[in-house]
């Protein structure tokens, strides 16, 4: 229920006296929910629908580019062009719900970039040209690719989507269906009770229609502001979570990143909308520290890379981890090393895998050796043959 009490505060930023200095940041926080199948994260979102004052709930499979922005149509009246406002528009100081969003178009995500961050929707097709506010939460679920979470691999492996989309997610939830005998009696209970007769269910602890004006008052009126021991709080945060991904390492090489000035910009977010949710007129420290709980527990979480267990948001903004780069530089440089002693020859591609997997003592795998041997063709190094698995060294290889 908390997710739908951001409310984007673009009315309230004023120009200051004397000069055009106007701040216009994103004030609604944008969540993902990534997990098995059958832990109810359909269910979550239609709840989430049904108490939010505001919302569309659509399902990414069913879902187009024009039907989430807006579509220009001809009038069966008048035969003039009109435009009808898609899914983003329509929820505007709202929530919208996409379920499956996995399973939505590369087209149809395209155009997410500009409304999850910028919040508008801009237009431009039959001579008409606009920009619609689509001031809104996006509550998104997805199922990994395999159908069940695999914990070997990074979150943007499990769910292939973009990671420029996927750094646009305040918080990433991973929801995982482990056996818990004490949660599983008590789901199956509850299940088991909606088929009585009479349905023995457990009553929530707040009414339905009491918890939706709730909400609806504290978007509507509560407008908190950031004290300055909560400032502090953020920035000591910050830099401390920055910290946390140069620790142990040495130099510059084999630093990763732990939080980006996106994730500030989402603590802040976050600190404010826990203010809102006691209707606190000012952010304190305990609101900021809830906020770093959350985001450890949820998007660091994802972005932990499952090779080292190190925390690094590499693997949601760029989609590969830096040991991924490191190790994928290595390679590449045992391999020039390698073809500079073979230049004029013709090599196959598994003798030369073979004896790198030598070289490193490590594994190498036939995909990384592919994708540079590609690169090294581009560049005109080596002319690789695809499908024969041979390559050729060109004589401007150096090592």
């Amino acid at each position: 229920p908390d997710i739908d009490e951001e409310e984007p505060e673009l009315e309230d930023d004023e120009e200051e006296e004397g000069g055009n200095l106007k701040l216009n940041k994103r004030g609604d926080i944008n969540i993902l929910l990534v997990g098995d199948p059958g832990t109810s994260k359909s269910q979550l979102l239609g709840y989430v629908h049904k108490l939010s004052p505001r919302g569309v709930y659509t399902s990414g499979k069913g879902s187009s580019a024009v039907g989430l922005t807006a579509s220009v149509v001809r009038d069966p009246e008048t035969r003039e062009l009109v435009m009808e406002s898609g899914a983003l528009v329509l929820s505007d100081l709202g929530i919208c719900c996409i379920d499956e969003f996995d399973k939505m178009s590369g087209t149809t995500r395209a155009i997410l970039h500009e409304a999850m961050e910028q919040q508008t929707v801009s237009i431009a097709k039959a001579g008409i040209i606009a920009t619609l506010n689509a001031r809104t939460s996006i509550l998104a679920s997805a199922n990994p690719v395999e159908s069940r979470y695999n914990p070997s691999l990074s979150v943007v492996e499990n769910i292939q989507l973009p990671p420029t989309l996927l750094s646009r997610f305040d918080l990433i939830y991973l929801i995982l269906d482990a056996p818990n005998v004490a949660n599983d009696r008590m789901l199956a209970q509850h299940l088991v009770g909606l088929y009585y007769e009479t349905p023995d269910v457990v009553e929530p602890p707040l009414d339905h229609g009491l918890l939706r004006d709730y909400i609806a008052y504290a978007r509507e009126n509560i407008h908190p502001e950031l004290s300055d021991l909560a400032a502090r709080e953020l920035i000591a945060a910050y830099i401390e979570l920055r910290r946390g991904g140069s620790s142990g390492s040495s130099g510059g090489r084999g630093r990763t990143i732990a939080a980006t000035p996106r994730q500030l910009e989402s603590l802040v977010r976050l600190s404010e909308s826990l203010a809102r949710m006691r209707l606190g007129r000012v952010v304190t420290r305990d609101d900021v520290r809830e906020a770093v709980r959350l985001m450890k527990v949820a998007t660091q979480a994802a972005a932990t890379d499952p090779r080292t267990g190190r925390i690094d948001m590499d693997m949601i903004t760029t989609g590969r981890s830096t040991a991924e780069r490191e190790l994928e530089e290595n390679l590449a440089a045992s391999l020039k090393e390698l073809l500079v002693e073979r230049r004029g020859n013709r090599l196959g591609v598994s003798e030369i895998r073979r004896q790198l997997s030598e070289i490193l003592n490590a594994q190498v795998q036939q995909e990384d050796l592919t994708d540079i041997l590609k690169v090294m063709d581009a560049d005109g190094l080596v002319q690789f043959n695809e499908r024969a698995q041979t390559i050729f060294v060109r004589a401007g290889v150096v090592g």
